[in-house]
């Protein structure tokens, strides 16, 4: 009752964050069921396991979406006067966790409402069985594999909320939280990771395409002839950039303030390198969507399709992704303004102009375009030879 009352009284804008989540785990609880209409109308088919493979990519979106709103709702910070109520930092943690639970349960059982109305076991709305062939409507839908398959979102978002959030004790010399700012000078760890899973995927794509022996493996959509060892290969290539993302952009940091920084410049490095490990990874996460994406349609293209194949579920699928990925760096970058507001506002008092502030804003823009723009292209046309050739 706590976690709704807290819920139904936070700001506008966190309960359009929270209905965001709650639509994408619509989507994705209804791409899971697809799969499993798919698998009641093929039984002997071994494409619903890869249809079932294919979802992991919106359900891990879906989860890192929700929990990146948990970990920014204001309504889990530890505020003082909480613990005195009995609001301590464990309990803050197992709130954050319910009301995720609570947005991704929503949106699960709009998926399920939605699935039933378009096989035609719900009436009385425009639509009706509006997809009866796709949706199996002439096989029964089984209950317990239905509700596994819809409790797989608020599940994997609760659990990983409340480890993200969980209480840890506060040690003398240790070094800062992974998603607090942390010091300038403190490059991010993750890029001697991200570097080697870089390497081990592309070098997968090209040993799983080699002399095209392996078969290839039917895509949604109409995408074939892709070997299944270059598409895993393809997925640690897109880790390797999300974890390489804090790193890269601290380095933007270091290169803003490089060969004697003005005043715009070292402030505009210094809140790079001071929010790398906050807006790192979802900005890394957002480039190796678009290397995908770039991938894809290289690939796509190379089949000579004309876009007719391209069916709703790959379409939603991929806006899933994509938006999943957008909307976790918007909701970062909100994040970070909010937490240099105190130094923002000091500035102001001081005496700097509105203009340099705005001014640090597009040049830090800048600086990221430059730097993940050319890698994420260099990645995207690496993952696409072995594939196209």
């Amino acid at each position: 009752m706590l976690a709704l009352r807290l819920a139904r009284g936070a700001h506008p804008l966190v309960q359009l964050r929270r209905l965001l989540v709650a639509a994408a785990s619509a989507g994705t609880g209804f791409l899971l069921l697809c799969t499993l209409a798919y698998a009641l109308s093929h039984p002997a088919s071994t494409g619903s396991a890869l249809r079932l493979a294919w979802c992991t990519a919106p359900l891990a979106a879906t989860v890192y979406f929700a929990v990146t709103v948990a970990r920014t709702d204001p309504g889990t910070k530890p505020r003082p006067g909480l613990a005195a109520i009995g609001l301590g930092p464990g309990r803050l943690m197992v709130i954050a966790a319910m009301t995720t639970a609570v947005a991704c349960t929503l949106g699960s059982m709009v998926a399920l409402l939605f699935f039933l109305h378009l096989r035609g076991d719900l009436t009385g709305l425009p639509f009706d069985g509006a997809a009866p062939e796709l949706l199996a409507a002439d096989r029964p839908l089984p209950l317990a594999a239905t509700l596994t398959l819809l409790a797989l979102v608020p599940l994997a978002a609760s659990v990983a909320s409340a480890l993200l959030l969980r209480p840890r004790p506060a040690r003398p010399g240790t070094a800062p939280e992974p998603d607090a700012p942390g010091r300038p000078g403190a490059v991010p760890g993750g890029l001697p990771w991200g570097v080697a899973l870089l390497t081990a995927g592309l070098a997968a794509e090209t040993y799983a395409t080699r002399g095209g022996a392996e078969p290839g493996a039917r895509m949604p959509g109409g995408l074939g002839g892709s070997p299944v060892g270059a598409l895993a290969g393809w997925g640690l290539t897109a880790v390797g950039l999300a974890l390489a993302g804090p790193a890269l952009t601290h380095l933007c940091g270091r290169l803003l303030q490089a060969a004697r920084p003005g005043a715009l410049r070292l402030l505009a490095g210094r809140v790079l390198q001071q929010e790398a490990r906050r807006i790192g990874r979802p900005l890394g996460v957002v480039c190796a969507v678009a290397s995908g994406a770039y991938t894809a349609s290289t690939l796509y293209a190379g089949t000579g399709g004309d876009g007719s194949a391209v069916g709703p579920l790959t379409t939603l699928g991929a806006l899933l992704v994509a938006g999943c990925a957008l909307l976790t760096l918007a909701t970062a970058a909100v994040e970070a303004k909010h937490a240099r507001a105190d130094t923002t506002a000091a500035l102001l008092r001081l005496g700097a102009p509105a203009a340099l502030l705005r001014g640090c804003v597009a040049l830090r823009a800048g600086a990221l375009f430059a730097v993940f723009g050319p890698v994420t292209w260099v990645v995207a046309e690496l993952a696409a030879m072995p594939l196209t050739r």
